[in-house]
């Protein structure tokens, strides 16, 4: 065991050398090399590992479904007690993010610096972001929150399917060109459909409704960011693919990545939830303009359960519409199917999932006359 500071910092992490990992194949039983620490309660966490020398960072959340931004006026925060700094568009270098696509502000704001085509003074989704106040504490970044100046004007709701495919509905991504809020759509096409459910002696049909799901992580998200000796951003967090974390830091903050470096410790749960950005970009962007200032400190930050089930997103909700055909042994005939995909406001992983629906529409079945579609939309 080995007693030590959160990386690069002082603090009171306690990590456990991993094991020697263990040869074998199948039929062998390795023991974990994580396992001696989290049953033994001394596994660190991100919120763990916050030294006691960081400044504390607050993210501002727009609190507007849809809405156009009228005025902000940063100025009344930054002069608040015990804040260093308050962060938003004007200061990213290419305001956008996105995993498959870049389609979401860094922040939402009137100041734009040209490097993206996403417009940003409109907010899409009640957690985008609009400001990072950075202060000596957390309760201190709050206050100051609330001393923000700020006018919205209120766009449409495009609330669920109907309102976000009917006839004249508000476009989410006007900008994009496409012209409708539908934005990518899979299909495919077997055989002879129609003489399927002919020759079926028992045809199932229904429409199915599955919801949102919230992934309740043990752990908020939570973590830390610095500038090393040599220039590189360091983001300590937890998440699910520290490689597609970086891309997305890098590509914000317009640096090369190996001038970015993330590590996740003990993770504390994740199920899909960590696989977008939340404090990620944020983070690292803190660290980056505090070092620029010559405040060599790092930042923390952690999201309380409410703002964590706010500001991080969730398993999809959708509809299904499908109908089966089978013969009197049971012999499938024909499948047909329809399913929509409500990615929100942005992407993220919403095309990846359609694929993954789409797949998995036909169930483990040999289909002779398959017809699947799937389109998936924002709301």
């Amino acid at each position: 065991m080995t007693d030590g500071a959160a990386p690069g910092r002082p603090g009171a992490a306690i990590e456990l050398e991993m094991a020697t990992p263990t040869a074998g194949g199948l039929g062998h039983s390795p023991p974990r090399a994580d396992g001696p620490a989290k049953v033994s309660g001394l596994a660190t966490y991100p919120a763990d590992r916050i030294g006691a020398d960081a400044l504390w960072a607050f993210v501002v959340f727009t609190d507007q479904p849809h809405a156009r931004l009228r005025h902000l006026d940063l100025g009344p925060a930054e002069r608040s007690s015990g804040v260093v700094a308050v962060l938003g568009s004007a200061d990213v270098p290419r305001n956008e993010y996105g995993l498959t696509k870049f389609d979401q502000p860094v922040f939402v704001g009137l100041d734009h610096n040209g490097n993206s085509p996403v417009p940003c003074d409109v907010s899409r989704w009640e957690a985008d972001h609009l400001a990072l106040i950075i202060a000596e504490s957390l309760a201190q970044a709050r206050a100051a929150a609330a001393a923000i100046d700020i006018e919205w004007e209120p766009l449409p709701v495009v609330a669920d399917l109907e309102a976000a495919l009917g006839a004249g509905a508000p476009l989410v991504h006007a900008y994009d060109g496409i012209g409708s809020n539908s934005y990518e759509s899979m299909r495919t096409r077997k055989g002879d459909l129609d003489a399927g459910f002919e020759a079926a002696e028992v045809v199932v049909e229904a429409t199915y409704e599955v919801p949102y799901q919230e992934h309740a992580f043990l752990q908020p998200e939570a973590g830390t960011s610095w500038v090393d000796a040599d220039g590189t951003v360091c983001v300590e967090i937890a998440g699910q693919w520290a490689h597609e974390d970086r891309g997305q830091i890098a590509h914000a903050l317009d640096l090369p990545e190996d001038r970015i470096r993330v590590r996740y410790p003990a993770i504390g749960g994740a199920f899909g939830g960590r696989e977008d950005m939340s404090l990620q970009i944020i983070l690292a962007l803190a660290a980056y303009r505090l070092a620029e200032r010559g405040i060599d400190r790092p930042v923390a930050m952690q999201w309380s359960r409410e703002e964590s089930i706010v500001g991080h997103h969730k398993r999809h909700r959708g509809r299904i519409w499908a109908r089966w055909g089978a013969d009197r042994n049971g012999k499938i005939t024909a499948a047909q199917a329809e399913a929509w995909l409500d990615a929100g406001a942005y992407n993220y992983t919403s095309n990846k999932v359609m694929g993954n629906l789409h797949l998995g529409l036909g169930g483990p079945y040999e289909l002779p006359n398959p017809g699947q579609e799937n389109p998936v939309y924002e709301s």
